[in-house]
């Protein structure tokens, strides 16, 4: 079979148990989860021989350090991971409920949650999306079709592997959950084009592959994942909480998509913040607008790219602005709706940042690494997206739903 015809039979497959997932009760769903999350902590060792033969080729493809990361599973992480999971059994059910009223008519009208149905997801070298993506679909009724990158290929297996027979043994059907082997960019663009199979493509990764699946699919998509995140420091600040902040956002973990990658600085607060900024990062590269220059010697000068770019890496690109109006112009410009933070003791700065930046995530005197699904109290997220439609931000269990309206009568006609 070609690739089309490998990703149909898949999405037949999966299509087969919706009906069966989908109607199951709360408690199943649930007792599918702690499954998955139990089964992950017991097969530690499976998962990581997998995620070693992993790593091993990419350093032998000379990727870099913060890009391994992203890659890398230890014994804490999968823990960390189960965690999660278990945290997302213990929300509620996002299924069914809902709200009810009648009409003049006599017709009563209720409107109810139910599941999306096929959800395929695209992403790259995050293995951990391979269990928060399977988790989210199933306890939100949906199947689910897994797509990762090839430097992660050995370690999505296992985890696949593992997380459908956990949820087999509780009796549901292992087929709910489907991986793509073939990691071609083929089979990439096949996917994106399985109108009729797909019922919604969520891309999960860097700003070339939501690019390209926005650009290319021809099935609903949400856009996630690209950040572009900025930290601006107001010229009423408290420079320890500022140093504290700008840093944790930078470098607790610059591989994600959370992390901040343009520092935006008052001039009038520019001479004493950034050298104590400079010298609380001593690994970061910075680059810099002409006023950074003068402010700081010996760094490079940042150019129209610094502003746009996602590094991922441990780079800053800073900016001495003139004002919080100059600041928000910048992020909105240059951003990619993900996260933007404030750090300041005025009030009104912080009212005008909130009300005129346009991010899904917009932040006062706290970093952006909190934009995530389990900070936000989801237990884990299928993606943060990026867009307005549908759903923004941190993407838990209620984005993976839709909207049935049940409508009762007795013989009314219009």
């Amino acid at each position: 079979m070609n690739s089309r015809e490998v990703l149909i039979e898949k999405c037949l497959k999966a299509k087969t148990a919706l009906t069966t997932l989908a109607a199951s009760k709360g408690a199943v769903r649930n007792a599918a989860v702690i499954a998955m999350a139990d089964a992950l902590v017991a097969s530690k060792d499976e998962i990581l021989a997998a995620n070693n033969i992993d790593i091993e080729n990419t350093i032998a493809n000379n990727t870099r350090e913060s890009m391994i990361d992203r890659l890398r599973l230890t014994s804490e992480r999968i823990d960390g991971i189960s965690a999660s999971l278990k945290k997302v059994a213990a929300l509620p059910d996002p299924l069914g409920d809902g709200t009810v009223w009648n009409r003049p008519n006599g017709l009563t009208i209720r409107k109810i949650k139910v599941p999306l149905g096929l959800i395929g997801i695209i992403y790259e070298a995050r293995p951990n999306v391979t269990a928060d993506a399977a988790v989210l679909c199933i306890k939100s009724g949906n199947c689910v079709l897994l797509r990762g990158g090839s430097s992660a290929i050995n370690s999505n297996l296992a985890i696949t592997k593992i997380l459908r027979d956990a949820i087999a043994s509780v009796g549901l059907s292992a087929e709910c959950i489907q991986i793509a082997e073939d990691t071609s960019r083929e089979d990439a663009t096949e996917l994106m084009k399985l109108n009729g199979y797909v019922d919604l493509l969520i891309p999960r990764g860097g700003a070339s592959l939501i690019r390209s699946v926005v650009e290319n699919a021809t099935i609903p998509v949400i856009e996630t994942g690209a950040g572009n995140c900025h930290v601006y420091i107001d010229s009423d600040t408290d420079l320890d909480m500022a140093v504290a902040i700008t840093v944790n956002a930078k470098t607790q973990r610059p591989s994600v998509c959370n992390a901040a990658e343009t520092l935006l600085v008052h001039k009038d607060i520019a001479d004493k913040f950034l050298p104590l900024a400079a010298n609380a990062m001593p690994r970061v590269e910075l680059r810099g607008c002409d006023k950074t220059l003068a402010i700081l010697s010996g760094i490079k000068s940042a150019t129209e790219e610094d502003w746009v770019c996602e590094y991922n890496d441990y780079i800053f690109a800073v900016k001495v602005v003139d004002s919080i109006q100059e600041a928000v112009t910048h992020i909105n410009k240059y951003n990619t709706k993900h996260s933007e933070a404030i750090v300041t003791k005025n009030i009104a700065s912080a009212e005008y940042f909130k009300a005129n930046v346009d991010a899904a995530a917009v932040y006062v005197n706290a970093s952006t690494r909190f934009t995530d699904g389990e900070e936000f109290g989801f237990g884990a997220e299928i993606g943060i997206s990026t867009q307005k439609l549908h759903a923004r931000g941190p993407m838990g269990l209620d984005a993976l739903t839709t909207i049935k309206y049940l409508i009762d009568g007795d013989g009314q006609i219009r």
